[in-house]
């Protein structure tokens, strides 16, 4: 039911229409009077008869007019109450959940050319806008037109971890105006009809894991929809690191990407987009996307920017080539969570007919090269850590065994490996360490709580967690139980149906 104070507003809006149309009514007769009276002497003084004739029909358009919004009259008030009560809503918070308080409320007509602020995830928040778009990389400004408020972000999908977003900068996006010479922005410099789009490479790059999961999937999934018109405008600019992965960014655009931060030129676009799209870990949702593309889209995406052949695990034609046999890679570690018998372990797998491999990616790895050899693998063998993230370069239908350290991880190894693996269509095996397995057993008394009750350590918090169970711990897994692991990844292989 509407209130009081809606009906009240609705009768006035009824008054004011019935005025206004008795106003036009009155002026139209007036009119036809005075032409009436003076329609001789204007032909007489050379106003052609088809002139006349035009502005007869002009009347009887406007009567009709006039008529028809007689008849509209109380639905254009229903409308303009509704719009009101919309408007209400959402400024007092109702109407619709969801959506963080970084919303700009968009008209009806022209919500396509306001600027929109959400949290388009716990992880992140993005803002996009068309229309007058200017943007000042040495002051990490975006002048937009037309825009109500200003708004601030940080393009980085962690927004929650207050030590990641402190080495990103923030973005303020602010309304241009050219009559307050405070909102003026200076004039273009360099004109684009790409869509911008600001993100930072700040944050915890550097870390695999993080470089794809807080920056390449978001990127992928907020670029992916305009088909390369795109151009990277990158805040927290790391040359090596942007290098590092510059097939991808190519891929994704047809422009060169901009060290924004150190650009002195004012760019110019028609729309922006400030701040990548996050997910989920190592994932995109495909229900969440413009066309529905998804991890799969991603995962071709790579093959293309790093010339990978194997879009799926299956075995070479000649039974005589080395590729026939399925090929298994062992991810090693030096640092901790190393593999203690690492040689015995690929003994072991040759014994089962596997090609082994063994490849040790850290920071300085040709990332192109390993994405080749982990693509080339049928099998892919880790204990849990940021090299097991190369999973997206291996080929539909190979397998992932994780190893999980010992500590109950269980649900840090799901959330990282195990679940992205199912949208990679990769099949996924676990092997636990237990306490005969780990260093941690020579480290620490037997009755320490270390050993007894890991879930006092995680009471601690994560540094604590992370310092024993991750920083501390190296494995020796039992070769006859880690042997079963391997039979059981053959029988998932098209290699082991042919044997």
């Amino acid at each position: 039911m509407k209130s009081n104070r809606n009906l009240t507003r609705g009768e006035g809006r009824r008054l004011g229409n019935a005025a206004l149309i008795a106003f036009m009514l009155g002026s139209l007769l007036l009119l036809s009077v005075v032409r009436a009276r003076f329609s001789p002497i204007a032909g007489a003084a050379g106003k052609p008869g088809e002139a006349i004739k035009a502005e007869e029909e002009e009347e009887q358009q406007a009567m009709k007019k006039m008529e028809a919004l007689v008849e509209t009259g109380d639905e254009v008030a229903a409308a303009s109450e509704e719009e009101e009560e919309t408007q209400t809503k959402a400024a007092d918070g109702g109407g619709g959940g969801g959506v963080s308080s970084t919303v700009v409320v968009a008209g009806s007509t022209d919500h396509l050319r306001k600027a929109v602020c959400y949290e388009s995830s716990r992880r992140s928040d993005t803002c996009e806008a068309t229309g007058d778009v200017r943007v000042q990389g040495r002051s990490q400004t975006v002048h937009i037109s037309p825009l109500e408020q200003e708004w601030k972000v940080r393009p980085y999908c962690r927004k929650h971890d207050a030590f990641a977003q402190s080495h990103v900068k923030e973005w303020a996006l602010r309304p241009l105006s050219g009559a307050d010479p405070a909102t003026a922005a200076p004039h273009c410099t360099i004109n684009s009809t790409a869509t911008a789009f600001v993100l930072s490479t700040g944050g915890f790059t550097g870390n695999p894991f993080h470089d794809y999961t807080d920056v390449l999937i978001p990127a992928f999934i907020t670029a992916h929809r305009f088909a390369g018109e795109v151009e990277f405008l990158v805040s927290n600019f790391k040359s090596w690191w942007t290098n590092r992965y510059l097939q991808i960014f190519q891929r994704l655009s047809k422009y060169e990407v901009v060290d924004i931060d150190n650009d002195e030129e004012v760019r110019c676009y028609r729309s922006v987009v400030v701040g990548p799209t996050f997910h989920k870990e190592l994932g995109v949702d495909a229900s969440r996307t413009p066309s529905g593309y998804s991890m799969v889209d991603f995962r071709a995406m790579l093959r293309g920017a790093f010339g990978l052949e194997r879009a799926a695990a299956k075995p070479s034609g000649d039974r005589w080539d080395i590729r026939h046999r399925p090929r298994l890679l062992i991810i090693s570690r030096r640092t901790s969570r190393a593999f203690l018998n690492e040689r015995a372990m690929a003994d072991m797998a040759m014994s089962l007919g596997f090609d082994v491999r063994v490849g040790e990616p850290d920071i300085v790895t040709d990332v192109s090269k390993f994405a080749r050899l982990v693509n080339s693998a049928d099998v892919m063998v880790g204990v849990h850590g940021a090299g097991l993230t190369n999973m997206v370069f291996l080929p539909a239908g190979a397998v992932l065994i994780q190893v999980v350290p010992y500590g109950g991880l269980e649900w840090l190894a799901r959330g990282t490996f195990k679940e992205p693996s199912s949208d990679m269509q990769i099949h996924y095996l676990e092997y636990v360490i237990q306490l005969d397995e780990t260093t941690l057993s020579e480290q620490y008394p037997k009755d320490d709580p270390v050993l007894k009750d890991p879930s006092s350590i995680h009471k601690q918090g994560w540094d604590a967690l992370k310092t024993v169970y991750l920083d501390k711990q190296n494995v020796r897994p039992h070769l006859g139980r880690l042997k079963l692991t391997f039979m059981e990844a053959l029988k998932l292989l098209p290699h082991g149906h042919t044997n």
